[in-house]
């Protein structure tokens, strides 16, 4: 049995590697903002394929999951019945915005914003998260963007 790596692959785990430092340092340089929920959000935006529209797809997919959790998180519920709901709105959600695959990183998403310690469950937290989850977005797509323009220099 022999293991190979592909360029695209050694590709992926350096754009993964270097989306979850930058968020890292996000974290330690700010730790009063949990942007260690930056780093899910990253890592899910970044794909081993070179598709420029995957990225937006997931950005979109997180960001709608991000959404949906922050609503949940307004109605008067109890956490198990909040999260089927998210499930299942996240999912119908994916379902017509063709999201495909994706959907799972909107699920993520809403996780991410609407399951909380008890010890803090406030309104705050939630969109402390989805600005974490934003921010993960946002440094996958310039890690993207730059290896794309990087790679495309190199041809």
């Amino acid at each position: 049995m022999t293991f190979t790596i592909s360029k695209a692959e050694w590709l992926y785990a350096a754009k993964c590697t270097l989306g979850a430092a930058i968020c890292y340092l996000l974290y330690m340089t700010f730790p009063q903002v949990p942007f260690f929920w930056s780093i899910i959000s990253v890592v899910l935006v970044i794909s081993v394929e070179n598709d420029s529209k995957l990225p937006y797809t997931r950005i979109k997919a997180n960001l709608v999951g991000g959404l949906i959790g922050l609503a949940l998180f307004f109605i008067p519920a109890p956490i198990m019945l909040s999260l089927c709901m998210g499930v299942f709105i996240t999912v119908m959600a994916g379902i017509l915005l063709k999201l495909g695959v994706s959907t799972r990183t909107a699920m993520a998403a809403m996780l991410i914003v609407l399951v909380q310690e008890k010890q803090t469950h406030s309104w705050t937290v939630a969109l402390e998260r989805i600005g974490c989850v934003a921010a993960g977005c946002l440094v996958g797509l310039i890690i993207t963007v730059a290896f794309s323009y990087i790679e495309g220099k190199k041809k």
